[in-house]
């Protein structure tokens, strides 16, 4: 498809801040960005939209000195640059805040800030300089305070502040909302405002929100297949146009919302909620939860990060754990996963107390899961697909005593096909799979289980469309077929697509629960912040 370019009625400045001419990029065969043509304003915040494997990264990487383009031109200020480490990509005003925080918890903020220092450290100074630069940008933060003790959106605070101090002229954001509230991400568009305009400096930001681009950047490029396909002055398209030319084909914005970062035009949600013998909010689906969670406390390293949460999921029914990230979602999908044990509390899949002391006993009791860290918890990289696939069903596939490769071989081959997972072969190792297909084979082997239960942490993180569509497609047949599904998330979108009720978790523990039908943006943010709505 041929680069489309529309002017719009932006007039650009006089001279960008940094121009890309025909820049590519190959990894063998695959070609990441090809000759890519990107400018950049002073003044400006530039969106660059696309979908995973697009080029994004592969282009910022070169602009920051990870990645050595094969061709084409990188201008700053209409000069030619080479930018050979990152290094050079700071001393010429090139800065990012990358999607994954950088910080070393067990520090303070001062000291994570100025982490890659030279010479001798003046520490009174440093800590007046971050306490400056916070309150100069708007960017509340204590210099003293130990990282592992702030919540997201503190934390992205101080990435921010890390990289103002160095002064950019040109600020790369990748994803920088994925953490943060709605609230803390008006927040931070704020202060961008305030930086761009007041200081003249140039943002690319990277988002695969629409909703985000479109209030926030002045112009917009789309990143499609490594190619740029499509610019514009932000202010001269729209959503539905950007994600066309983003996905390369046309998309329904009700049954697309989530995966585009929209908020849906309706909601699939109709129940009505009641409460238990305990005032517990439970769902009028069926009596007798698949899942029921009593009390669960959970201390890690003298920290509370779960104080005394309750919660049922009924068969057939689809409840969204929202929250942001940071508030106990992970420790409940650890405590889920058998990994930790709580302090105290219980859990009952389909009547029957688990005893959590037990290995694999949530397994044997009919629980699933796709957990947040795919890779690090979800799979095992250097086994095959098939290896994979079958862990959790040797019984299945198992003669006496050793495994039957002939069976196990067929039960890969079935899911393969069924779950529409792109592999050259079911012996091929886990980690060439794109990370759409490696989410596939999780989720195949856990629901090839046949469980009563499935627990999906942030199910759709880091896929793109296509890869977000299939996943909740398979969620919601699941939940149709009589599966409890407990879909954690920090997406607003995520939840209100799939989720007929609405559990918000802050600090540890469940501050209310929601219908879906009775959920705003608004009412959720003040449960979030621990605020009864």
């Amino acid at each position: 498809m041929a680069e489309d370019e529309r002017a719009g009625e932006l007039a650009p400045p006089s001279v960008p801040a940094l121009r890309l001419r025909g820049v590519s990029k190959s990894y063998g065969p695959v070609v990441a960005c090809d000759a890519v043509d990107l400018t950049a304003y002073q003044g400006e915040i530039h969106g660059l939209l696309g979908e995973n494997g697009a080029g994004k990264s592969t282009l910022m990487r070169i602009l920051t000195g990870l990645v050595q383009r094969d061709a084409g031109t990188v201008l700053r200020h209409d000069e030619p640059v080479e930018i050979d480490g990152p290094r050079k990509a700071a001393a010429l005003g090139i800065g990012m805040v990358h999607q994954h925080f950088s910080l070393v918890e067990p520090l303070t903020v001062w000291e994570n800030v100025i982490l890659g220092d030279t010479g001798k450290i003046d520490r009174a100074a440093a800590r007046d300089q971050v306490r400056e630069i916070s309150l100069r940008y708007g960017l509340p933060v204590d210099p003293l305070a130990r990282v592992a003790r702030l919540s997201a959106g503190e934390r992205q605070r101080v990435e921010l502040v890390k990289c103002l101090r160095r002064d950019p002229a040109v600020l790369i954001l990748d994803e920088p909302t994925s953490v943060l509230t709605r609230a803390e991400s008006a927040e931070l568009f704020g202060v961008l405002r305030r930086v761009v305009r007041a200081e003249n400096r140039a943002v690319i930001l990277i988002s695969h929100k629409l909703d985000e681009i479109t209030a926030a950047t002045d112009r917009v490029t789309v990143l499609r297949g490594g190619k740029v396909v499509f610019r514009s002055a932000t202010a001269e398209t729209d959503p539905r146009e950007l994600a066309r030319r983003m996905v390369g084909r046309e998309v329904s914005l009700g049954a697309e919302a989530a995966a585009l970062g929209l908020l849906p035009v309706e909601s699939l949600g109709t129940e009505e909620t009641g409460t238990d013998e305990a005032g517990i909010p439970v769902s009028p689906v069926s009596t007798t939860p698949a899942l029921r969670l009593r009390g669960l406390t959970l201390t890690v390293d003298g920290v509370p990060v779960l104080s005394d949460l309750s919660l049922d999921v009924a068969p057939g029914e689809i409840v969204g754990l929202y929250g942001v990230e940071g508030n106990g979602q992970s420790a409940l999908g650890d405590l889920l996963s058998g990994l930790v044990v709580p302090d105290s509390g219980t859990v009952e899949v389909s009547g029957r107390p688990v005893d959590p002391y037990r290995p694999g006993a949530l397994h044997a009791a009919g629980l699933g899961i796709v957990p947040e860290d795919r890779h690090g918890s979800g799979l095992v990289l250097d086994m095959s697909v098939a290896e994979n696939l079958v862990m959790k069903s040797l019984d299945a596939v198992s003669g006496r005593v050793f495994l039957n490769r002939g069976k196990a071989r067929a039960l890969a081959r079935r899911l393969v096909a069924e779950f529409g997972i792109v592999t050259p072969s079911a012996d091929t190792p886990v980690r060439e799979l794109s990370g759409g297909n490696r989410q596939r084979v999780v989720l195949a082997r856990e629901l090839s289980a046949r469980p009563a239960v499935l627990v999906a942490a942030r199910p759709s993180h880091g896929l793109d469309v296509g890869a977000t569509e299939d996943m909740y497609r398979r969620l919601r047949d699941a939940a149709a077929g009589g599966v409890a599904v407990l879909l954690i998330s920090t997406e607003l979108e995520e939840v209100m697509t799939l989720a007929s009720r609405i559990a918000v978790i802050s600090s540890g523990r469940i501050t209310g629960v929601l219908p879906t039908v009775e959920a705003t943006a608004e009412r959720l943010g003040m449960l979030v912040g621990g605020v009864a709505a």
